[in-house]
């Protein structure tokens, strides 16, 4: 008699994991957040509750973390380490590579149904406001301070520039146009953004 090897542990925890990803992105932007429950992930994602709770404390960690995922998994579609801002000695096009692929992003239906209910929450629940910034935006923020002071090094931005703030001049427009849909979005906005921020707009 042939013994079957034991099922793989790993496998089946990765895939009901993925399966919780997908639920709770869904979920949130099929009802906003107030009506997604763990219990309904769970029944989305064909899981037990105490399975969530296994792994997570609430829905907004739930959340949180399958925006964290879904970042890394476009980083990783388009070419790019979901962890830095490429470096190619190129202060400009390294930021306009990385502003195109938000871009891409943010047209993504996957991404943008979700994370206008999670924005829009943020703005009226304080505490996932918080945690929005706190383990969402900011992480991606300090990887352009990190490029940023990497130019400043090199003697590409003034010496008494404040990356932090400078940042701001590219990205916080984009963010504002998405939200507000103020106008579109497309990578020649986002490259003009790059140019007026590297160069205002004075006349030279």
């Amino acid at each position: 008699m042939v013994k079957k090897p034991a099922p793989d542990a790993t496998r089946r925890s990765e895939k009901s994991r993925r399966a919780i990803y997908a639920a709770a992105l869904a979920l949130v932007g099929e009802v906003g957040y107030p009506r997604t429950t763990v219990e309904g992930i769970a029944a989305r994602a064909g899981v037990g509750k105490q399975t969530i709770y296994r792994w997570w404390a609430s829905k907004a960690d739930v959340l949180l973390e399958a925006f964290l995922d879904l970042g890394e998994q476009a980083a990783r579609a388009a070419g790019q380490d979901a962890d830095a801002v490429p470096d190619t000695g190129d202060l400009a096009a390294d930021l306009k590579a990385v502003l195109r692929a938000t871009v891409d992003e943010l047209l993504d239906p996957r991404f943008d149904t979700p994370a206008r209910a999670l924005a829009a929450e943020g703005l009226v629940n304080e505490q996932l406001g918080r945690e929005y910034v706190a383990r969402l935006l900011e992480p991606q923020l300090q990887l352009y301070v990190a490029r940023l002071r990497s130019a400043r090094d090199a003697g590409q931005v003034r010496a008494d520039v404040d990356p932090r703030i400078a940042l701001e001049l590219f990205v916080s427009p984009l963010a504002q146009r998405w939200l507000q849909r103020t106008g579109p979005i497309t990578h020649a906005y986002t490259d003009t953004l790059v140019e007026y921020a590297l160069h205002g707009i004075a006349a030279r």
